[in-house]
């Protein structure tokens, strides 16, 4: 019965986001009928959501989205029960402060991600996990017909970007990453700029990023009551537990795992995921990538901490273009053309100035318009459009971030096909394209 009832919520969904025009970034507009008292939504047509990791980000994106009226969190999921349980109190703290005791009935807490998904009445899931842990979960609801929120970088490997992509496609699901500089009214029209020709030809791309610290040696540690280590650790290498590894286990400061080269790749994926994505937004090739990449870094000589640290690296485009990122630029994305420059994700600079307030005109190309990303998700969930930063553009974005991880460690310069994502006439590149998956974990 559960079944049929949620499809046919969806199917209502359906319905009302084509009779109301539903406009990504715009609220979503039901009848009368359809809300309940005061002009909310009425429980029967909330998007139940579950949300899958409660780190820093995790409890930052699970507000977010309780703070949009069409939502309506069920279930939490983290390894920390921990972090756990206070997710678990701020969301009923959250819906009894609402007023909507009547209506809600309650968050359900798991410790394993699995149990979330298999529930038939929850719509779709956020997943805000360490990197190594976004593809089997996503995978797992995709599978499932669920509606997935996915932080960026989308995922950890080339192959893992494709079958998820691949997945979501065939299953008709909606996924948007979590790419939310696209959701900003000036990336949008910095990127429009470039589209357009405002800057003329196109020609160089500066990005600047930074590296990650190294740390001392670390000693083992007992593994915290509230960890469940085996299960964090999932279909990463087995390892032995020090806190610098994992998450401090006082705060929700920035956590060692993402300094730690078997759940991560560094800076390259962790802000490039940003960047490259606005880069590849104003350059045209959302859907595609380089065909040569080289570059440098330098690595740590001790600890844990085994990410890159400053690094250098170009990137050629087959139309010419060249894509230059690392420690050599400033912050943020510089397009460059024959007529001029704009800027995006940084300060708003443009040369000309005038560029900053030129209007793109109703024949001009316009990009998809969001000024809330997690909205326009939810937008989306209801309307069966495609979102701002969809699955397929989230794995190109994650891609290119990932081949420039592994030029890095090869130190020479990689051919690359785009169409056929692979490296030409180089298998030790080919074989960084996937990372072995700790049993019994599997794709």
């Amino acid at each position: 019965m559960r079944k049929k009832a949620k499809v046919n919520r969806r199917q209502f969904l359906q319905r009302a986001g084509g009779a109301a025009a539903v406009s990504i970034g715009f609220p979503y507009v039901v009848s009368s009928s359809a809300v309940g008292t005061a002009g909310t939504i009425a429980p029967s047509n909330r998007i139940t959501l579950g949300c899958i990791g409660l780190g820093r980000m995790g409890v930052g994106d699970m507000r977010s989205f309780m703070s949009l009226k069409e939502v309506q969190v069920v279930a939490v999921c983290d390894v920390d029960s921990k972090r756990l349980n206070h997710a678990k109190e701020i969301v009923e703290k959250y819906y009894g402060q609402q007023g909507s005791k009547e209506s809600y009935k309650g968050c359900a807490a798991y410790g394993d991600f699995r149990e979330v998904i298999a529930r038939d009445d929850i719509d779709a899931v956020s997943i805000v996990t360490p990197d190594h842990w976004h593809a089997l979960p996503a995978l797992a609801a995709a599978r499932a017909g669920k509606d997935i929120f996915l932080q960026k970088p989308m995922t950890l490997t080339v192959q893992e970007g494709r079958l998820l992509s691949n997945t979501v496609r065939r299953n008709k699901c909606v996924l948007l990453v979590g790419t939310q500089h696209r959701s900003n009214r000036y990336n949008r029209h910095a990127c429009e700029l470039v589209r357009n020709g405002r800057i003329g030809k196109l020609h160089t791309v500066r990005i600047g990023l930074g590296g990650d610290p190294a740390c001392t040696p670390q000693p083992n540690m007992p593994i915290p009551k509230n960890l469940d280590y085996q299960m964090w650790l999932g279909p990463a290498p087995e390892a032995p537990y020090t806190e610098k590894r994992v998450h401090p286990q006082t705060d929700y400061s920035r956590p060692g795992w993402l300094r730690v080269n078997d759940y991560c790749c560094g800076q390259i994926t962790g802000n490039g995921s940003h960047y490259l994505d606005m880069a590849h937004w104003g350059m045209d090739t959302e859907r595609t990538g380089p065909v040569a990449i080289e570059g440098e870094t330098t690595y740590p000589t001790e600890g844990i901490w085994d990410v890159h640290g400053a690094f250098h690296l170009e990137y050629t485009y087959a139309n010419g273009i060249r894509m230059i990122v690392g420690k050599n630029c400033k912050s943020g994305v510089r397009f460059e053309g024959s007529e001029g420059w704009v800027t995006a994700l940084g300060r708003k600079e443009a040369e000309p100035k005038s560029l900053l307030s030129s209007v793109i005109g109703a024949d001009e190309i316009h990009l998809i318009k969001s000024d809330n990303h997690k909205q326009n998700f939810i937008d989306c969930v209801k309307s069966r459009r495609e979102p701002i930063a969809p699955v397929e553009v989230g794995h190109r974005s994650a891609s290119v971030c990932i081949l420039g991880y592994i030029a890095m460690k090869l130190g020479h310069k990689l051919k690359w096909d785009p169409k056929q994502e692979t490296f030409l006439n180089d298998e030790p590149a080919n074989r960084m394209l996937s990372r072995p998956l700790r049993s019994p974990w599997r794709l």
